[in-house]
């Protein structure tokens, strides 16, 4: 994987996944407990998708070959979609199910362990609020100036929105889980334990949901950011070149394809012509480095045949 800091955030992520999802097997078997269960399906659902984005970005790095001229990059992409569904389809629609048959046969939490709930779920926040926290250093350092909603909608590298998106419906899910035990331990009444598995499910829904839209789009294919798009015009214009046309498109999250026609002399030679197509690339991989595949074509300049690129 490309980005080493969502590599980090992953398997901080997975680490703490796996660990915290023991435990809740554990309280769940001990107090059959609705919530908890639906807790650590969550942290197997989440833990699955962590061996996914690492799967998708090993296999990322594969080199382009015949069958697949601009490389393996979107992998990622891919990936990063198949955890939205195994978020929705394994977590989501598990606890769902789970709190429709509590609401169905409601009962309380008994026995001397009922503390055991309560101290998992306690560890499980620190932990998850450990993990968090490595998730949204890791996206400080690509961020920038934007807003967590923009980041997570225009990241063009899926791991870090999607481990944000994770931890943060972890910690939500375990704070309703948390209400829903804490409540039935009080009241002895379950139908606060399957309140909080339903909310858990709703939660996860909704979360698998954004994370499928988001990766759609990049699957489709998504341009260059505005402030890339800005470097390379800027680039090509650096001699007085102009841009007749210009499209971009992410061949995966640190691999972008630039396609431009740009303007030469009328009377220019094939030589010259070439010399300056030279150069201007040179300066559209000094400007953006993921530009990796650039293709070039000279043309007359026409005024009125701009596209956006030239008025942009």
């Amino acid at each position: 994987m490309a980005a080493s800091g969502g590599t980090k955030a992953v398997v901080a992520a997975l680490a703490a996944n796996l660990t915290i999802a023991v435990f809740k097997f554990v309280a769940w078997a001990i107090t059959l407990s609705s919530s908890m269960l639906a807790e650590a399906i969550h942290s197997v659902a989440d833990s699955g998708n962590q061996v996914l984005l690492l799967v998708g970005g090993k296999r990322a790095g594969r080199k382009a070959d015949l069958e697949h001229p601009f490389g393996y990059g979107r992998e990622r992409y891919v990936y990063s979609f198949i955890v939205s569904i195994v978020l929705f389809s394994v977590g989501g629609l598990f606890a769902l199910y789970e709190a429709y048959q509590k609401f169905q046969h409601p009962h309380g939490i008994e026995g001397p362990w009922w503390w055991v709930p309560l101290a998992v779920l306690g560890g499980a926040i620190v932990a998850e609020s450990f993990s968090f926290r490595t998730a949204i250093k890791e996206s400080n350092h690509v961020r920038g100036n934007q807003d967590w909603v923009r980041f997570v909608r225009t990241a063009k590298a899926p791991e870090l929105p999607v481990i944000l998106l994770e931890d943060l419906g972890a910690l939500v899910g375990l704070f309703f889980a948390l209400c829903g035990v804490t409540l039935t331990l009080i009241t002895g009444n379950g139908i606060f334990d399957a309140a909080g598995t339903a909310m858990i499910g709703l939660l996860l829904v909704s979360i698998a949901a954004i994370l499928a839209v988001e990766t759609k789009s990049l699957l489709l294919g998504e341009s260059a950011t505005a402030d890339n798009v800005r470097h390379i015009i800027a680039a090509i214009r650096a001699d007085g070149t102009r841009v007749i046309h210009l499209k971009t498109l992410h061949l995966g999250p640190d691999e972008l394809l630039v396609a431009a026609k740009i303007s030469v002399e009328r009377d220019a030679t094939g030589e010259q012509i070439a010399a300056a197509i030279d150069q201007v690339e040179a300066r559209i991989r000094d400007a953006v480095p993921i530009a990796r595949v650039i293709y070039l074509e000279p043309d007359i300049y026409r005024p009125g045949t701009a596209s956006a690129g030239e008025n942009a």
